[in-house]
């Protein structure tokens, strides 16, 4: 298996109320996204999908009875400065995400803070000294 994550699918309530979330970040969606059954968003190398949820765990085969919980899963977007991780938390904020973390100082010299989407997924916001960005946002660890 090659190491490279291609497509995050995220199982949604309702596709077009998540969709508006995204696209109140900024997010822009794809010409190959299906109104009111999936919505795909370019991430750089890689895409994030939006389907309903009923309709993922059908295909997955697994049974989903509704209830919210913590899915030990967070996604993440690197920001370029300290200060970036509070703009975006507020972003998420207004654009009706949940703050589940305020911005903080860690111990390894970095910040971070956190938000759920309307469906409650997860999201880290970061900035880390010790990961380069480049110009198109691309993550590049150390060697």
């Amino acid at each position: 298996m090659e190491q490279r994550v291609s497509l995050i699918t995220l199982g949604v309530a309702d596709v077009e109320e998540s969709r508006r979330f995204y696209e109140r970040l900024g997010w822009r969606a794809s010409r190959a996204s299906v109104p009111g059954v999936v919505t795909f968003f370019q991430a750089g190398g890689m895409a994030l999908a939006l389907w309903g949820r009923n309709e993922l765990a059908a295909d997955a085969r697994i049974a989903d009875d509704g209830a919210p919980r913590f899915g030990r899963v967070a996604l993440a977007q690197n920001v370029r400065r300290r200060e970036d991780v509070a703009a975006v938390l507020a972003e998420a904020e207004a654009a009706g995400g949940r703050l589940q973390r305020p911005d903080a100082d860690t111990d390894w010299g970095g910040r971070v803070g956190y938000f759920t989407d309307p469906d409650g997924h997860l999201w880290e916001v970061a900035w880390n000294p010790h990961f380069t960005l480049a110009p198109d946002g691309a993550l590049k660890l150390p060697e």
